[in-house]
């Protein structure tokens, strides 16, 4: 009798602890290469995780669209066909107009410092815009440019009649503003499109250039801050809400402004490598706009902030006001163009 007191008040002292120490195998997905620096920031992402859950939540990275298309990884965090996933938000235009202000042009100047500003400010925002999954973080990669095959691309007008692969939506309607032609693909898709002719160039940054193998089929190369793209890791609700208090606790410690900056950064060097790799390559005129080019850029991208705005009003923000917060954040991080 005695024996079997003591095995029933054992049982109930387990028991809650039990709960808490359910094991959860994330499945975390993305669309780029393996080699790809994404790739090692999500696996220590995962690592980070676990830590901090005490061992209880491990993790599997799947890269390269192996469970799904690029446009499809909002849906399939949202769905449960992934667990955590990395997104492009302006690979579907009109769906989150909020976060695409940090896709404006000569907005944002750094990886690091422009990945840390984004977050901060777009925290408030995503619990409305993303309602559908748990937002993790945002971030971006290093100002970007165009990169072109037939034709330098120097002025505005230059772009006028080319069929141009832009980054996200705000370029996509640059591109539109400037008389060329948008065709919509995903990253791994580009250097293909180029090479068959059915684009003319691109939006896209420096060390992905050559990690993708557009550098082949691309001669041009603008080397100025046009614009940055912004990205968000999102978590499916229902398995984060399964989760204990402290396993909670453990994603919500890896899902902050500080994880935001250390993804930026690490992506952000590998970018801007890619600058010596492609001003190395003999077919390659990598050119700087002077300042009175430069100024003509920033003229023709001022109807962007407009159309960005009518977009965030829709969605329930002031857009005047979220403009300057997001641009006081990005100046708080030291990351806001000049």
């Amino acid at each position: 009798m005695r024996k079997a007191c003591l095995a029933l008040l054992l049982a109930a002292s387990v028991s809650p602890a039990f709960a808490q120490d359910k094991t959860f195998d994330l499945k975390v997905s993305h669309w780029v290469p393996a080699s790809h620096p994404l790739q090692k920031s999500l696996e220590d992402w995962v690592a980070a995780v676990n830590k901090d859950s005490g061992g209880t939540i491990t993790g599997k990275v799947f890269p390269a669209q192996q469970l799904g298309k690029a446009f499809d990884h909002y849906d399939m965090a949202r769905d449960g066909i992934a667990d955590v996933t990395y997104v492009n938000p302006g690979y579907q235009p009109g769906r989150f107009p909020i976060v695409g202000a940090g896709e404006l042009p000569f907005l944002i100047s750094d990886a690091k410092g422009g990945s840390m500003g984004l977050d901060a400010w777009y925290r408030k925002y995503a619990e409305k815009e993303m309602k559908d999954v748990k937002y993790c973080l945002a971030f971006v990669h290093s100002p970007s440019s165009f990169h072109s095959k037939t034709k330098k691309i120097v002025m505005p007008e230059d772009v006028k009649g080319l069929k141009i692969r832009p980054a996200h939506a705000t370029m996509a309607n640059f591109v539109t503003s400037l008389g060329g032609t948008n065709v919509q693909s995903s990253a791994p898709e580009v250097r293909d499109i180029i090479e068959r002719g059915v684009a003319d160039g691109v939006t896209f940054p420096w060390g992905s250039l050559v990690l993708f193998g557009i550098d082949k089929v691309t001669k041009y190369d603008m080397e100025a801050p046009l614009y940055t793209t912004t990205f968000v890791f999102v978590i499916n609700k229902d398995k984060y809400n399964a989760m204990s208090d402290k396993q909670k606790a453990a994603i919500d410690k890896n899902c902050s402004t500080e994880m935001a900056g250390m993804v930026g950064e690490h992506w952000g060097k590998f970018e801007d490598a890619g600058i010596d790799k492609v001003k190395a390559e003999s077919n390659h005129e990598v050119y700087k706009l002077t300042p009175e080019q430069t100024a003509a850029w920033k003229k023709a991208a001022e109807p962007l902030v407009k159309t960005w705005g009518e977009g965030a009003k829709k969605a329930g923000a002031d857009p005047d006001a979220a403009l300057a917060d997001l641009k006081a954040s990005l100046k708080k991080y030291n990351a806001l163009a000049e």
